[in-house]
Parts: C-alpha cells; structure tokens; sequence
C-alpha cells in the first residue's frame, strides 16, 4: 500500500455537488480509485478522474496514475457519457462533432440552447459561480446572450470579475483587467470552434473551408454574419426530426393557401411560424433580395405577418413598441409642429386645432 493511514479526498461531481470521501488506506491504482468512488457516490455512469495540480496553480489535470496525486487531492468527475447523450438531441450534423474535444460544460450549453435562442444582454452582468475554469464558465454565460460578443461586452464581463473577486485585480494594468478581457477572447472563440463542430447553426454559418472552388471567397473573419440588435432568434437549429424537405413541404402549402381569394389568416400565421426555421435560414445565408423574397413567401408582406415575424425573430412586439415610442415623442413633435410656419404650417395649425378640441372633450364632462 501506498500509505497506512486515512486517506481523505475532495470529489467535484458536479457544479453545486462537491463531497467529502475518507478512505481507510489508499487505494493501490487508478481503477480501485475509480471503482471504490463508483460505489460510494452510486454513479451509474463510466467516468474519467482530473486531478488539481498544485505545479500548474491548481488547474485541473487529467489522472493518470494515482501516484501524481497530492496528500489531500481534489477530484473532478468528468462523465464519459453525457457528452453523447446531451448531443443526441441536437440534429443530425452533430454526429460530426468531435466529442473528445467537448467538455461536459460544452455539452450543457448545447442543450441550453438547441434552438440558438439569446436572452438581451442585461443591463448588470451577473458573474456566475465557479469552481474551476474562471474562463470556460464566463464564455458560456456570455453564449447565452450572443455568440459574438464585442469588445465592450468583453470589458464589462472582465471588470464584473475583478468587482466581485478583486483578488483577481492585475496589477499595473491600466483598467486591472485587460489580460482577463483579452484570455476572456480567445476562449470565446475555442467554444464558438466546438460549437460550431457540432453543428450549432449560429457559428456554424460563418465557417468557410478553404478549397480550390472558393479560393477567391472572403476569408471567414469578414463579413461575419452575426444578429443585429435585438434579434433573439437569429439562426434557429432544426428541430429534432425536422430538416429542409420537411419545412419546405409546409412552405408550399402555404404558398398554395395564399393563391386563394380569401386565406385562412389562422392556418396561415401557423404555417409562418412552422417554417420560421426555414425562412431565418435562407435570409442569414442566402441573403436574398425583397423581390426574391416575395415569390417564396408572399405571407411575409402581410401587415399582420410583418408583425408577427419581427415578434419571432426579436421576441417584441414591434406594433407595441412603436405606440410607445410615439407616444414619448409626441410633446416634442407637437411643438415642432407649431414652429413650422407657411402653408404647411397652416396646414399643421388647423389640424393640431382639432386635436386639441378632441383631448379637451373629455375634461369638460369632469
């Protein structure tokens, strides 16, 4: 036996899952490791162990002989499992994904997001807990809002880091955070490589392999295609059991029910929202023109469907919106109005006369 006494050992088994386990003696090798924490914890699944390494400033290491590890270690169960089961859901494509490149945290944020949905980026960024990888956990919180971030949004991540945990403060950097914002870049762009490996249709748009046919295409860092403001919803995943053929089936069903003299507003809004996957695909791809939009999709440029659509695509209700707005500009328009002089202003004189005749109405009933 490698030694005598109790053996006590820290086991991170999952984010908010952190136990204490005492062993008698020390296990012989890694599989006995292995298979005692296997029935202590009930894991019905196979897992592999990382270590912290106190060389490395207690960065997580793979265990590949029990003798590497410390006096009182500290252990990670990373799953073998999860990773295939997570990436099932995800589509067809993602049978490419190279699993041994994805963390069990990879696969977590892809189940989040199957349908590439981003929250708006909040006004106060919230650091998320972490008990490892500081980066990788600031990456992914960031995924959920948008998938490329810009530089500002870096900053703001990096001094909510160092405001919360000011040990993390770099010293003689000019804001105490520029080697964070900067580390905080790349890993965006190491999960954005694997998400986009497994078919994540909102990275995966912007990745051109270079052959002899495209030589001539822009590389991939211009031009990237990315949601404007607002746009929640901006390159949707097909849906599990759902590919092209099928929404394209739908589209020509709709397509045949807007020839009719009077359609069903009801069926229709259904079979816009049913091939939405569809549509954001070809207009972020493709980008097509208005007149070759309106072949394929003569719904689209309905009032009610224009609507409708800017709801799916930016989650707001865009009839709303501009009411509201209006209604916060109409002091200032309305005394813009009563400036204009001339026959316009004539003109705008005797018709503000009756809106004002109009609002006053209802006091004089008071």
């Amino acid at each position: 036996r490698l030694a005598q006494e109790s053996w006590p050992v820290r086991v991170v088994v999952g984010e908010n899952d952190i136990r204490k386990i005492t062993f008698q003696e020390r296990p012989n090798n890694l599989e006995e490791l292995v298979s005692e924490l296997k029935k202590r914890l009930s894991l019905q699944y196979n897992f592999t162990l990382h270590y912290e390494d106190p060389d490395f400033n207690n960065d997580f290491c793979n265990d590949s002989d029990i003798t590497e590890l410390p006096t009182r270690p500290t252990l990670k169960i990373i799953s073998l499992e999860s990773a295939t089961i997570t990436l099932l859901s995800i589509s067809t494509s993602s049978s490419a994904c190279d699993l041994s490149t994805a963390s069990s945290s990879d696969t977590d944020i892809l189940s989040q997001n199957q349908e590439t949905s981003h929250d708006p980026w909040p006004s106060t960024f919230e650091v998320p807990y972490f008990s490892h990888d500081i980066l990788q956990k600031l990456a992914e919180e960031m995924y959920k809002y948008m998938a490329y971030p810009q530089d500002k949004h870096f900053l703001i991540v990096a001094e909510a880091l160092i405001s919360k945990h000011p040990c993390l403060k770099e010293p003689g950097s000019t804001r105490a955070c520029n080697g964070w914002k900067n580390s905080l870049k790349f890993k965006m762009g190491n999960l954005r490589a694997k998400l986009r490996q497994c078919g994540m249709a909102d990275v995966s748009v912007n990745s051109i392999k270079k052959t002899q046919q495209n030589r001539e295409r822009e590389p991939s860092g211009k031009n990237i295609k990315r949601p404007r403001r607002s746009e929640a919803n901006f390159l949707p995943n097909f849906l599990h059991g759902v590919d092209r053929s099928t929404l394209e089936s739908s589209r020509q069903i709709l397509e045949n029910e807007m020839k009719k003299r009077s359609p069903n507003v009801d069926y229709v809004n259904r079979l816009m929202s049913q091939t939405f996957l569809l549509r954001r695909k070809e207009t972020v791809e493709e980008q097509p023109s208005v007149k070759q939009m309106l072949e394929p999709w003569p719904a689209l440029f309905r009032k009610q469907q224009v609507f409708a659509e800017f709801t799916r695509v930016a989650s707001r209700d865009l009839e709303q919106d501009f009411f509201q707005s209006l209604d916060h500009h109409i002091p200032q328009l309305l005394e813009i109005f009563k400036s204009k002089k001339g026959a316009v202003g004539s003109t705008l004189s005797e018709i503000l006369v009756q809106v004002e005749r109009r609002v006053s109405i209802p006091s004089d009933f008071v």
